[in-house]
């Protein structure tokens, strides 16, 4: 089995833009154990600008974008030490690869991307992936990083998609609003009356958050690839996952024909 797993900011960093280095120590330690199962991992790993903001001691997130081209350049550095020094002690090797929308709109550059990805997985490495900012001219250059994991699972021929999250996956109403709100489970396809259950602007469902996943997911499963929405915040939740019990909300991959 393969699957790609995605992490955020939020379950990478405090709210105040520290690593939470007790949850990415849990984080990395479960995913060791996944590989160590059989399961071939690919991560798709955002946090590159905040890390270089507390490196370089700023008092806010740029705002510019070459000043945050270089916070991410400082950054990316700060990040893959980070997993390198979390993932050796389980005796993984792990590889950095950078990407762009030109990379992988153009056909060659993509055929050597997934010939690289299959040649990692024939190593036993554990891929990280993270869009370039310091050459994207926007930030995200790709849309954001839910839906770069999304073509990178495609571009891994992954047998699924896993997406960390602060929340538990899809509700039937914001559950920051309504206390009451259900867990949706089981998404059979994404339909415009999903994307309304994300919330318009201004949500804290919604805002940079359950909208992009949806996105991220339709991508997914137009390849035929299910999706996961999980809490990033209890990563122990990817054993029961892989041995498939439900967790989250999973969305079913339908291929395009």
């Amino acid at each position: 089995m393969r699957i790609v797993v995605k992490v955020g900011t939020s379950t990478l960093a405090h709210a105040t833009g520290q690593l939470n280095i007790r949850r990415i120590e849990r984080l990395c330690r479960v995913i060791a154990d996944v590989k160590n199962s059989g399961v071939e991992v690919v991560m798709v790993s955002s946090g590159a600008i905040g890390m270089g903001v507390g490196k370089l001691s700023l008092s806010q997130r740029p705002s510019d974008v070459p000043g945050k081209q270089a916070a991410s350049a400082v950054g990316q550095c700060e990040l893959m030490y980070v997993y390198d020094k979390e993932f050796e002690q389980y005796h993984h090797v792990v590889a950095q690869m950078l990407l762009t929308s030109y990379e992988i709109e153009n056909d060659d550059c993509r055929c050597n991307i997934e010939n690289t990805l299959q040649r990692l997985m024939d190593y036993r490495v554990l891929p990280i992936v993270n869009e370039n900012d310091t050459v994207a001219t926007e930030e995200l250059g790709i849309g954001e990083n839910d839906t770069l994991s999304a073509i990178v699972a495609t571009l891994a021929k992954a047998d699924l998609l896993v997406i960390l999250s602060d929340i538990d996956g899809l509700y039937d109403s914001d559950p920051h609003q309504n206390p009451q709100a259900k867990l949706i489970p089981l998404v059979r396809e994404i339909t415009p009356e999903i994307f309304a259950l994300a919330g318009g602007a201004g949500s804290k469902l919604g805002t940079g958050g359950m909208e992009t996943k949806l996105r991220a997911g339709l991508v997914a499963n137009r390849a035929g690839i299910p999706m996961v929405i999980m809490n990033g915040r209890q990563p122990e939740l990817l054993y029961d996952l892989m041995e498939g019990k439900p967790v989250g909300t999973r969305f079913e991959g339908r291929k395009d024909v």
